[in-house]
């Protein structure tokens, strides 16, 4: 029995090393719909000063490209939506943008990812049957000149793409969409694009607080988990049942082999009197917790270990964008340069945030002494496998191999779940195998996870 449970762990343990190869990465999005903005120069060096790798921005502005010339950071550039209709008409329109815009700094600047188009679905104008042959152009025109290998082009999308996003298993996308999506999917795949959506917790939860609770958008370790009632998935977080929705649309229309990239999601610190949850302390309890995910690989329910590129939105405050009052508010960086609040961008630190800190709740999971041994070995496979548990101290050699039974291995796999997802109920369900305790089960060597 031994050797059965621990071979089954081995083979999950060297699954998940394989999916952690790479890890995921993290950007900003630097928007400039304001009056008050410091120059692109300026910009650079602050990126800098934070150690920020990946920008965004939403057009190709010489000035800002110039800026980030010499220094090692990755431009996402984009194609606005009102230049789609002379991107799609003519070939010669994209061979002259590109002959101006980007080939004489590029590679002193360097330009990873075009966006073609932005949130279309959105757009007052109905541009969708301009984008994608505004993207093939756009190929073609990096295709003349060798560098349609290097620079990767896509296209924005809203969480409006769908038609259904609850529960993540019964995402789908909105059939309206299906003209211009189904040749927008085969060319991603085609050039090995990733599908690049904007995804904000924030909404579902300001739009519907009765429905979502502040510590589920917030990645809280306080969240209540969510179950998908089709899949049995338990969510712990709206962030990663937003991208699973996307990921179980995409596999509805067989595209699930499509990498799904983060380009826009982040908190406001600062909204009208009716928004009460856009404050400086949730706006950075968002994005610290965001990156810690993002950093640690910690993927989706759906795709545990998956990593996920993520930028942030945004630098600045913008105060010229029209809305509500939030919509001014979502920058991490007043235009003096100033820090709104403190975020660590390793996503390895430990920064004092409201509801998003670790803190011991005293309390662990164990294995119960009243279920099968079939439920244990069910439970003990899934902790360390789509889990994505770390089952190495389990493991022959290590500090809680021995006593080398179920039951042992089961509570130590156990709780290193719940630990890791909020510590709730849910969490230690594992189909009633599962049981909570006040009293610490560590013995010897052997140091079960706690909360903090």
């Amino acid at each position: 029995m031994a050797r059965r449970h621990a071979a089954a762990v081995s083979a999950f343990l060297f699954l998940l090393l394989v999916g952690h190869c790479h890890g995921g990465k993290t950007g900003i999005c630097y928007g400039r719909n304001a009056d008050d903005l410091p120059g692109p120069d300026k910009v650079a060096q602050l990126i800098r000063q934070q150690s920020i790798k990946y920008v965004r921005i939403y057009d190709t502005n010489i000035d800002v490209i110039k800026a980030f010339a010499n220094t090692s950071v990755e431009l996402m550039v984009g194609v606005p939506n009102a230049d789609l209709l002379a991107f799609s008409q003519y070939q010669s329109n994209v061979d002259t943008w590109l002959k101006n815009s980007i080939l004489p700094y590029y590679p002193a600047t360097i330009i990873t990812y075009i966006t073609v188009g932005a949130e279309i679905t959105e757009s007052p104008i109905n541009v969708s049957a301009l984008v994608v042959p505004a993207m093939r152009n756009v190929h073609a025109a990096l295709k003349k000149v060798g560098l349609h290998k290097k620079i990767t082009i896509s296209s924005t999308h809203s969480l409006g793409v769908l038609s259904r996003s609850f529960p993540p298993s019964a995402g789908a996308f909105n059939s309206s969409y299906a003209h211009f999506l189904k040749p927008m999917l085969e060319f991603l795949v085609e050039n090995q694009a990733p599908f690049m959506v904007d995804l904000y917790p924030y909404y579902a939860y300001q739009n519907s607080p009765s429905n979502v609770s502040l510590n589920y958008a917030l990645f809280s370790p306080q969240s209540e988990g969510v179950i998908d009632p089709n899949t049995g998935l338990v969510y712990t977080n709206m962030f990663d049942a937003q991208v699973d929705s996307i990921f179980f649309a995409l596999m509805a229309l067989n595209f699930k082999t499509l990498k799904i990239m983060i380009t826009e999601t982040g908190w406001p610190h600062k909204g009208a009197a009716k928004e009460t949850g856009a404050t400086p302390d949730n706006a950075q309890t968002y994005n610290t917790n965001l990156i810690r995910h993002v950093v640690n690989d910690s993927g989706t329910p759906a795709k545990p270990g998956e990593e996920i590129d993520v930028y942030i939105f945004s630098l600045f405050n913008e105060n010229r964008k029209p809305g509500i009052e939030s919509e001014r508010n979502w920058g991490l960086f007043s235009p003096d340069q100033s820090s709104i609040y403190s975020i660590d961008w390793t996503g390895r630190g430990n920064v004092d945030i409201m509801t998003g800190g670790n803190r011991s709740n005293g309390t662990w999971c164990v294995a119960s002494t009243n279920v099968s041994e079939t439920a244990l070995q069910n439970g003990l496979n899934w902790a360390c496998g789509p889990g994505n548990v770390d089952c190495s101290a389990i493991q022959p050699s290590q500090p809680c191999y021995q006593p080398d039974t179920l039951v042992s291995h089961a509570s130590y796999a156990f709780n290193s779940y719940y630990q890791q997802n909020g510590a709730t109920d849910v969490a230690c369900g594992f189909g009633g195998a599962g049981m909570r305790t006040t009293k610490d089960p560590s013995y010897d060597t052997c140091v079960y996870m706690a909360a903090g």
